[in-house]
Order: C-alpha cells, then structure tokens, then sequence
C-alpha cells in the first residue's frame, strides 16, 4: 500500500518524545491508592484530587493546594509510596516492541516523575530506560511549561519543532505544543485528555515507525 496514503502524519520527524505515566506505561492503580491515601490524611476528596495529578510533579500539584504543609517534603514522601508500590504496572499494549523499533538516538523519555521513580517504574513495566531521560528533576519549571521537552530534544541534538511528542494528560499536551513540537495523545490508560483535539490513539499494537535514508522517522498505521 502507497506509504503516503497510511501515513499517520504528513511529516516526518528527528526524534520522537515521550511521556511516562499513562503513554508508556499504566500505573493508574499506584497513582489511585498512594494520591487517595495522601488525600485522605490531608482532609481531601481522593475523586477531585486525582482530576489534577496527571502529568504534574507532585510538588506543584501540593503547592497549588495551597496546603499548611511544605509542598517540597509531601512531594518526597508521595514518591517514596510509589517507589515502594509497583503492583499492577503494566505497558501500554505495543509499546515495548514500539521503543524497540526505534534507533536509541532518536528518542527519549519526558517524565515529572523524579528519577529514582521513573527507574523503578520502567523497569515495573519491562520498559527499557533511553538515552538521555528527562525527569522532574531536571528542570526549574514542570509541565505544562515546555522546558523539560526542550530540554530532552537538546539533548538529543535536535530542535523541538521536528519532534514529535507522545502525551496522555492535558499540562503535557501543553508542555509539547509550547515546545513547538506535534502532539500525538495516547488515550488507553485514562480520559484526562478526552476532547483533545490532536491525534489520539489508544496504544500502539498497530502503529509503526519507518526510518528515512536521512534517519528521520515517520509513523504509519500497520
């Protein structure tokens, strides 16, 4: 079949960028049981307090609270729950063989975990750790500001606009688009993003990626 007719995107791209947490991996069930306890102890409703976690560094979501508590020590204690709890984290169906298809040069994870976290949930989800990562830690500002997407195409050697960027929650959808990068948003672990107006697909068991004679990459419907 004519590679311009099953083409995801009339593009192609120099690298491909990725969230963590409900694009690469689920870890929905750790989210739910370590934020819900938190709530709990801090007189909140677990139900309202998971509509603000996505795809934010827990210290700016405690410091939007507005809490009596020091936003930076809850954010520690938080992630030191979810280090120790890994139960039900699974990948997003496809994509271990998805990152695997790709040359390691020419993508990277953008996560607001820290980095012992992300480790620990990477290797959860048998999920191989790339070349320069991108973690809350690496930057003064999280999502949605753009720069840890910045940031990781940089690092890559590229520049942000000729990437693309894989995103579940709205605050990375924002971070990609403020980079200046495309946004694909994957939708198979929660409905965060419902109503997003980029491309959205559920998994990845029925993309692939092709690699130009340049070594830059397209992505097709299989």
């Amino acid at each position: 079949m004519d590679t311009l007719t099953t083409a995801i995107f009339p593009r192609k791209f120099a690298a491909l960028l990725f969230d963590m947490d409900g694009t690469l991996l689920n870890s929905m069930a750790v989210v739910e049981r370590v934020w819900g306890a938190w709530a709990v102890r801090n007189g909140l409703d677990p139900y309202e307090l998971m509509k603000s976690v996505h795809g934010v560094r827990a210290s700016d979501v405690i410091r939007q609270l507005g809490l009596a508590v020091d936003p930076n020590v809850e954010a520690h204690a938080v992630a030191a729950a979810e280090i120790a709890d890994v139960e039900g984290i699974v990948e997003i169906p496809g994509a271990v063989a998805f990152l695997e298809s790709l040359p390691p040069e020419r993508w990277t994870i953008v996560t607001s975990a820290p980095l012992e976290l992300a480790h620990r949930r990477l290797a959860a989800a048998g999920i191989p750790v790339p070349l320069h990562m991108v973690t809350g830690e690496d930057v003064m500002a999280g999502k949605p500001d753009p720069q840890g997407y910045l940031l990781a195409a940089e690092r890559l050697g590229v520049r942000a606009e000729d990437c693309l960027v894989f995103e579940d929650a709205p605050a990375g959808i924002l971070a990609g688009s403020s980079a200046g990068a495309e946004v694909a948003v994957i939708t198979g672990a929660h409905a965060a993003a419902e109503g997003t107006p980029h491309l959205t697909l559920g998994h990845y068991t029925d993309v692939e990626a092709r690699i130009g004679i340049d070594g830059w990459l397209s992505l097709h419907r299989r």
